[in-house]
């Protein structure tokens, strides 16, 4: 941005005010170089270095190379990789919340931006889908957990429909456990995925809907042909970023199993298998298995941006060669 100033001699000199936006924008890459950055430097450094404690005794830091990664994927005496198993774990979980959070999310946001329907009282049913997603995970699971337990209320209920029995326990199949995560993660999340849609349709051209109405095109199509193809930005933004919170999923598995992951560990998720490293004082271990999270964060993030958004671009720069043609 640059203002023209004139000076005493009648010429005009351009004035920058583009340093302003530079010193606005410093405390930004401090806190992140200082607190975000650094840190995952030294999580790398760390994890080619054995250090954990026994009992009051500390066992290095001793440079063991790429140990700690050969470690991490050796089999156990079951012959199990655990964290190949506690990989699918997390991502069973998070498809199972993410796939009707997504659903659910689309259907409420077109309906609460359709002009057709017009729905009154929009702001009250933003808030109440919105509510959940400011209650605090833990005390979810806790709720959750007193719910389904075996003297609560859930449980006594079905059993006197006679639907289930009494040696019924929901947290010892795997169906029920991981159902419960799916359901608190969905009733978590959707409404912010919601309002996030609602705002990236509500930016789309209304003069493109009722073109299509007026070019005979029904609701299915318009959605498939105008909806979806110019909400794909925002679409692909509110996967990713789900994606990422649930490979970082801990909280709600944590406090709903206690820390178990029951049954037989089917539900223990990467950031769980971290934290009992980190609890144990092991760094090394902890640190690559840091790394690891990291790395399938970023493959999966990357194949997913090319994937939903090579469609868009491609037809973004088909456009614009036309207009280019036209001109």
């Amino acid at each position: 941005m640059s203002k023209k100033k004139t000076e005493e001699n009648g010429a005009l000199k351009s004035v920058s005010y583009a340093k302003w936006g530079y010193i606005f924008i410093i405390p930004f890459f401090v806190v992140y170089i200082f607190f975000t950055l650094v840190p995952q430097f030294l999580t790398i450094y760390n994890s080619f270095f054995e250090s954990y404690r026994i009992g009051l005794e500390q066992v290095g830091p001793n440079y063991v190379g790429l140990e700690n990664y050969r470690t991490l994927f050796s089999a156990d005496s079951d012959g199990i990789i655990l964290v190949l198993k506690y990989t699918f774990n997390t991502m069973w979980l998070w498809i199972l919340g993410a796939v009707p959070q997504f659903v659910i999310a689309l259907l409420l946001a077109i309906f609460f931006t359709s002009y057709r329907l017009n729905i009154k009282g929009q702001g009250f049913f933003k808030t109440v889908i919105y509510m959940p997603n400011l209650i605090m995970a833990a005390a979810f699971s806790m709720l959750f957990f007193t719910l389904f337990s075996r003297v609560g209320p859930i449980q006594a209920l079905l059993e006197e429909w006679g639907w289930i029995d009494a040696s019924f326990d929901f947290f010892s199949k795997r169906v029920t456990v991981r159902g419960m995560i799916a359901l608190m993660n969905f009733l978590m999340w959707f409404g912010n995925t919601t309002i996030v849609l609602m705002a990236g349709i509500m930016g789309i051209d209304q003069s493109l809907f009722e073109s299509a109405t007026i070019d005979g095109a029904n609701s299915v199509q318009v959605f498939f042909r105008v909806t979806m193809p110019l909400l794909m930005p925002i679409f692909v933004y509110c996967l990713i970023t789900a994606m990422i919170g649930g490979i970082q999923m801990f909280d709600v598995p944590q406090v709903l199993t206690n820390g178990k992951g029951v049954p037989n560990e089917m539900t223990r998720t990467l950031v769980m298998y971290l934290n009992g490293y980190l609890t144990n004082k092991n760094y090394g271990m902890a640190g690559a298995i840091s790394v690891f999270i990291f790395v399938i964060t970023g493959i999966l993030s990357g194949f997913v941006y090319k994937r939903l958004s090579a469609p868009y671009k491609d037809k973004t720069r088909l456009h614009r060669r036309r207009k280019g043609d036209v001109i």
